[in-house]
């Protein structure tokens, strides 16, 4: 409460004006993503670690979908006790987010016992559990990479005759595409089933240990989880084994900094034997480790490694250089592993009692057990399922302009799901009859004006909170990915009232002090343009920004919580990082001299 008792608050939903030029962005989304009435009094959240841009109609699907999943799990399948699911709105193109507590102590008490019994049945057997779960999403890929989009011929094929299949092939437009978002759906559902009980995991832990040892900060308790190695480390891991060959084999000279990836290629294949060894091993490994999202696999736009070659050989050519400097490209592992066991067996020894030991022995081992899939799933839902589907409705894109209907194929993605059924709807219709499709006069003007308008809309700095303060916050996953606790609300409301240019705070996530050249990112795409040694600021890092950071001296995020990807990877790398700041990208130009304090959470502008 403020002086005098009123409530804080940062600006609420309905004072949010609309962007001139941009007046008709409510038309890109369904009704059900709008601020309503009694939304003013709740606590909403700019969700820009995944959404760090304005959404394109169909991309929406990214957070319809999802939050579908994540409650479903959470509040209805495992019971978290202090805890329901997450609502979402959009305004002005941003996707803003508030998590349901449970705050009656009945409610809670009896919420526990259900969830004690369903979270401790898959505690008990995570492994054997977490085997089935690969076969069950690698399945969801081998489904999602067999659909076809019908080709539409002037004339079936005889064998719809002969064989008596009784349907046509216009039939299968509406079910292919209508299978890749049910499998879309089902893949967020499995990859909400493990998630929330890692953070669930973490948050116990971290609660005990704050509890325990009052002084205690949360980077420290996450260091005793560090040095892990998970799978979401092997695209990067990949690109280095490719430097390696090439250095060895004396390729190194056709991986000039900058280089045209398709001519390299190109010019390997009339290098003799090495040249074409060479190439196989690249073959070999992009299916699956390329594909790999440049993004965090929420937009269409942030396009795979395969689909982009040059976002891999910027780390790749880097990584050549450092095989013939003689440079180690191993991350520390092994000293983060020595640390974690160091600081565990220090502050275990703190304990006074066995039955402590015993507790904290069992909670970090739990932590330690659920650390693989909270990475891992990353690369086979976010970035492999991911990377497929979008590929997926590209190609009923392709389709739909084939038909005259869509300008081009891309342009697919400026309608909602459901608009795209009626496009599909359309081009079935006019093949059946022997007509064209209606649909271009209608859908194309719609998708220019949007395109506009997400022009005009990227220009928008959203607040980093909207509504009053809240006085509790209890979702696991709004605390550890999202870093979104009572001190980082804290920290924003204070640096909103302070007018403080000079010092922006957030969450110590990864220790130690750097000091060097700011590098603002607002679009992952741009992630070419970081030079060796700068700093980092972005809205947020996605794993697959692994080989970024053996370019960078420390890393800085709007947003992000102590096992959030962008402080893990800062950790496996040993470098500092400071996430959740709210508005770093915002008050951060590039150019600026900049101090990272990963150890306070400070990150100071020297010039």
């Amino acid at each position: 409460m403020e002086p005098g008792g009123s409530q804080r608050s940062f600006a609420l939903p309905s004072q949010i004006e609309d962007v001139p030029g941009a007046e008709g962005w409510r038309s890109m989304y369904p009704y059900f993503t709008r601020f309503q009435p009694g939304d003013d009094k709740r606590f909403w959240f700019y969700n820009s670690m995944h959404f760090p841009e304005p959404m394109p109609a169909f991309d929406t699907i990214t957070a319809e979908v999802p939050y579908s999943a994540i409650g479903a799990n959470t509040a209805r399948v495992f019971v978290f006790p202090t805890t329901l699911g997450i609502e979402h709105r959009i305004v002005n193109g941003r996707v803003y987010i508030t998590a349901i507590p449970v705050t009656d102590p009945a409610e809670i008490e009896r919420r526990a016992a259900l969830f004690s019994e369903r979270a401790g049945f898959y505690y008990q057997h995570w492994d054997e559990l977490y085997e089935g779960w690969k076969t069950r999403i690698r399945g969801l890929i081998d489904e999602i990479e067999a659909i076809t989009v019908p080709a539409l011929d002037d004339v079936e094929d005889l064998r719809v005759v002969t064989e008596s299949r009784g349907v046509a092939q216009n039939h299968y437009l509406r079910e292919n595409f209508h299978k890749c978002i049910d499998l879309y759906s089902k893949m967020w559902h499995h990859h909400t089933e493990f998630l929330m009980l890692g953070y669930g995991a973490y948050v116990v832990f971290f609660e005990f240990c704050k509890k325990a040892f009052p002084e205690i900060s949360e980077q420290t308790a996450a260091r005793m989880v560090a040095g892990i190695d998970v799978v979401m480390y092997r695209p990067d891991d990949e690109l280095k084994r490719l430097a390696r060959l090439a250095v060895s084999s004396g390729l190194a000279g056709e991986f000039p900094e900058g280089c045209d990836p398709d001519a390299v290629l190109a010019a390997l294949a009339g290098r003799g034997e090495a040249g074409r060894a060479w190439l196989a091993e690249f073959d070999a490994i992009r299916l699956p480790w390329f594909h790999v999202s440049t993004g965090d696999g929420f937009y269409h736009h942030h396009l795979s490694w395969n689909d982009n070659l040059a976002v891999p050989f910027a780390a790749l050519t880097r990584y050549v250089r450092q095989v013939q400097a003689g440079e180690s490209l191993d991350r520390p592992t092994a000293a983060l592993v020595a640390e974690r066991d160091r600081i565990a067996g220090e502050y275990r020894a703190l304990l006074p009692s066995d039955a402590e030991r015993e507790a904290f022995d069992q909670m970090l081992g739990l932590c330690r057990l659920v650390f693989p899939y909270v990475e891992d799933h990353k690369f086979y839902c976010e970035h492999w399922f991911t990377t497929r589907f979008f590929q997926q409705i590209r190609a009923f894109g392709a389709l739909l302009a084939a038909r005259g209907v869509l300008a081009e194929a891309d342009d697919v993605f400026q309608l909602h799901h459901t608009e795209i059924d009626q496009a599909l709807a359309d081009v079935m219709l006019a093949w059946a009859a022997g007509s064209e499709p209606l649909g271009a006069a209608h859908l194309r003007p719609v998708i220019a004006e949007r395109k506009r308008m997400l022009e005009v809309l990227r220009g928008w700095s959203p607040p980093p909170a909207l509504g009053p303060v809240p006085e509790a916050l209890n979702d696991p996953a709004v605390q550890m990915l999202w870093g979104i606790t009572q001190q980082t609300i804290d920290s924003w409301y204070s640096q909103a009232a302070s007018g403080d240019d000079r010092e922006v705070r957030g969450y110590a996530a990864s220790g130690g002090i750097a000091e060097g050249t700011a590098r603002v990112l607002h679009d992952v795409n741009e992630i070419g343009q970081i030079r060796d040694g700068e700093i980092l600021v972005c809205p947020v890092t996605a794993p697959s920004w692994g080989p970024v950071f053996g370019k960078i001296k420390a890393a800085v995020s709007d947003i992000g919580g102590t096992m959030s990807h962008a402080a893990i990877v800062a950790r496996e790398y040993g470098m500092p990082a400071v996430v959740g700041t709210g508005a770093a990208t915002k008050r951060i130009r590039t150019g600026q001299r900049v101090r990272v304090d990963g150890d306070r959470g400070v990150v100071t502008v020297l010039d």
